[in-house]
Formats: structure tokens, sequence, C-alpha cells
């Protein structure tokens, strides 16, 4: 680049600064405003519950009972289709069957599948697996490598309106094609978008595995992430029990609620699904067990000992002050918009990360998370006005897995998108079958009114 352009572009950013002031001066809307107004920010109430927007079948989280009408917070539930995800889960694994086939059947049709419709299922999603053109990996996935797997898949999703001759059509089993072709590439999508970046960028070796039609979904990520291939019988249940954790979670959370919202707009899938998967980037949604990591490096660094309580309260109280690791105050992976006593994910998925970690030798990183998890949760209940409970959630745990798993930090995200299409292609369908007026929420307008004033008097 020329000096003269170097400073060319540097003349205009300090423009663009410049106006930057423009819209924090006529953007900031005074806060006591949206009390005088009774709005609802985050489309939650006062007590933190959401707004009621509509109807769904799929899922329904508990976090409250009503004792003598009053409202108590109680032991978080999750329920997929009406039934407890504890015992889904207990059900699958005291089988030893990998589960996340299941419920994306359960979740997508409404019932659990009698062995013959799970075996025909599983053969289709492995057909679609295998429907991804070699050309797409090569012109569209390892052509433009994108440092942010998210950003990548979006496009790829995007990009594959293209290769599709009924994109456009809505019709309920043209969708329902669509879903559930999206949900058996994606792990392929993101996988192979990692590996272009880290051949192109980092100049690492590029390799491209099939993927195998006998293996599950979790098995396939490990099997096509992996150089060697290999993983252990533990390695990937613990993924697919992730997988199973993560594959819906009511209406109301914000990247299915994007769902709901594009798709009430009649557009296709593919628009659907990206619009998604921008929702699921955001760090206060799907990138939070991304900060659980970083944060738990931090703490590591820091305290000498993992088991001295008063240590550890102490660093947790500086995380808290804004004093230790980002300054933003916050102990990632604990607390929950909508649980108050317990994340019933969490509950679920903490018996299993025991046992990665003695298999993988981090019995001692296991005991950190676990003392901090209990510590954290007095510190914050002691120095937050807070509503209601404070405990560990999904994103508590989940990152400690990854990083067990050797996932590389940059699929965390991406993985957890993997899950959550399932959801977001059961709500799609749900939307559609149930269409009714596309979503629009009211805004209020609270400035005031101005006169037109000529150019040459301004």
């Amino acid at each position: 680049m020329a000096a003269n352009d170097t400073s060319e572009i540097s003349a205009l950013n300090y423009e663009i600064e410049q106006l930057a002031n423009l819209c924090y001066k006529n953007n900031s809307i005074e806060p006591r405003l949206y009390t005088k107004y009774k709005v609802k920010r985050g489309l939650r109430d006062i007590d933190g519950s959401g707004v009621l927007t509509g109807l769904t079948e799929i899922s329904e989280i508990k976090a409250f009972e009503y004792v003598h009408e009053n409202k108590v917070p109680c032991k978080g539930k999750l329920f997929y289709r009406g039934y407890d995800i504890e015992d889904l889960v207990k059900g699958f694994a005291n089988e030893k069957r990998f589960g996340f086939e299941e419920i994306i059947y359960l979740l997508l049709f409404g019932n659990l599948p009698a062995k013959n419709d799970l075996d025909n299922f599983k053969n289709i999603i492995s057909k679609y697996m295998e429907s991804l053109p070699t050309s797409f990996v090569r012109d569209i996935i390892l052509k433009a490598p994108s440092k942010d797997m998210m950003n990548t898949l979006a496009r790829s999703v995007l990009t594959l309106y293209s290769y599709d001759k009924n994109a456009d059509d809505i019709s309920i089993p043209n969708v329902l094609r669509q879903c559930i072709q999206l949900i058996a590439l994606f792990p392929l999508l993101c996988v192979y978008g990692y590996q272009a970046y880290k051949h192109y960028h980092d100049g690492e070796s590029l390799f491209i595995h099939s993927p195998q039609p006998n293996l599950s979904i979790a098995e396939n990520i490990l099997y096509i992430l992996r150089a060697d291939s290999k993983y252990t019988p533990l390695e990937a249940r613990i993924l697919d029990i992730a997988l199973v954790l993560h594959a819906e979670h009511g209406g109301g959370n914000n990247s299915t609620f994007t769902t709901h919202v594009v798709s009430s707009s009649g557009t296709d899938t593919y628009s659907t699904i990206a619009a998604s998967l921008g929702s699921l980037k955001g760090p206060k949604h799907g990138g939070a067990n991304i900060k659980v990591v970083q944060m738990f490096e931090d703490i590591k660094n820091n305290i000498s000992d993992w088991n001295d309580e008063e240590e550890i309260s102490n660093y947790l109280k500086a995380i808290i002050d804004k004093k230790a690791f980002d300054k933003s105050g916050l102990i990632y992976g604990m607390g929950h918009a909508i649980y108050s006593r317990s994340d019933p994910r969490a509950s679920i998925f903490k018996r299993f990360v025991k046992n990665l970690s003695t298999e993988k030798g981090m019995t001692k990183e296991f005991e950190l998370y676990e003392n901090v998890e209990r510590l954290a949760s007095k510190i914050i209940s002691k120095n937050r006005k807070i509503y209601k409970g404070v405990n560990a959630n999904i994103d508590f745990y989940s990152g400690f897995v990854y990083s067990m798993l050797n996932l590389p930090l940059e699929l965390y995200t991406p993985i957890f998108a993997v899950s959550r299409i399932a959801g977001w292609s059961a709500h799609r369908i749900e939307e559609l079958i149930n269409a009714g007026k596309i979503i629009r929420p009211a805004y209020k307008h609270v400035s005031g009114r101005k006169s037109y004033i000529n150019l040459e008097h301004r």
C-alpha cells in the first residue's frame, strides 16, 4: 500500500469517528423512558421471565412452580416434545447408544422413533452427509477461508441456495428436505472450513476426510476433524450428549426466536438458517463457552493452589469487581436468563464430564471447576442484587469438555450450531405450518417533531 493511500485511509477513519459521535448523540435514549413507557427490554418481564409472543409444542423450560398463586423457583427442568431431557439421556445412555439422531427425529416429528424408523432416518442423514458436491468444497470452502468459522458456515449455507433447484419453495415437504440436508451437512461445513483456514492462514497440513455412513454424527465430527481419525468411545459418547443437550431450548432463545421471526416473513430456508447463525455467533448467546475456557485459563495462571477456597474466592471477587480477567465483572458460565436453582443440562452433563476428566488425566482441573462453581454462586449472590438463584449453566462445563476433546476454540460455537440446527429446523416448520401474521413487535417513538430547514440555512 502506498504512503498516500495509508494517509487517505487514516483521514477517512478520522471522519468516520467524528460521524460516530453523531450516532451516540442522536441515538442515546434516556433509561428512565423505558420505565415510563413500561418497555419490556429484551422482551422480558422485570423478574426475567419472557414475554409471551408465541406458542410451541417443541420444547418446554421449567424454572418456577406456582404455590398458592405465588411464583416459586424450583429445580430446572427441560422437556423435548413433553419428554424430560433427563429421561431421554438416561434412556439411550443406559443402552449405550448414540442419541443425537434420535433427538433430531423427536424434535422434527414429535414422537420417539421405533427402531425401523430410526434406522431409516439415520440412513437418510448419512446419504445427505455424502451429498456435498466436490466442487462446493473446492470452490466455496477452500478458496475463501475465513478466520471466523460462524461466518464461514453462514456463507456456505447461503451459497447452498444456489445449488438447490427448489430453494424458494416453502412447502413443508421441501423445507423438511432442506432442513435434514443442512443438519447432515453442518458438521462437514464447520470442520472443512476450519481445516481450510488452518491450512491457508497457519500453514498447517490440509486433509479432507469423507464422512463414514456407519458412524453417528458425533463420531463423524471427530473422524473428519482429526488427522488420524481416531477417537475413544467415551469421547464420542460425551460429544453426542453435548449435541443432545444443546439441540433445543424453547422458542424464546435469541437464535430460535430469530428463526421464527425470519420464517414468518415467508423467506427461504437458507436465509432463515443464516440469520439464526448470525444470532448464535454473538458472545451473549453461542460464544459463552469460549469465555468460560478463557476465564479458567486466567484463573489457573493466577491461583497457586486450586484447592484453596480463600484464594479462589478472592480471585472470583476480583473478577466480580472488574479487577481481573476481562474486567467485565462477569463470572462466565454462572447464571441463566430463565433457570433459578439449576440448569438441568449442566446437571446431566457434569456427571459425564467427570468420567472424561478421569480418562484424560484432568481430574484436578475438574475439581477446580467444581470449586469455582460452588464458590461463585455464593459470591455472586452476596455481591449482586439478583432476583433469583445463580447456578452453573451448560456453558460452564461444555467448554471444558471441548477442551478435553482437543476441539479447536474456533469450532466451539459452530459445534453448538451443529446441534441447535435441529431445534431451529423444528421451529421453522412449526412457524410455517401455523403461519399467521409476520412477526412485528412495536417500538414507541420518543423524540420530538422537527421542522425542515433548507440546506443553506443549516
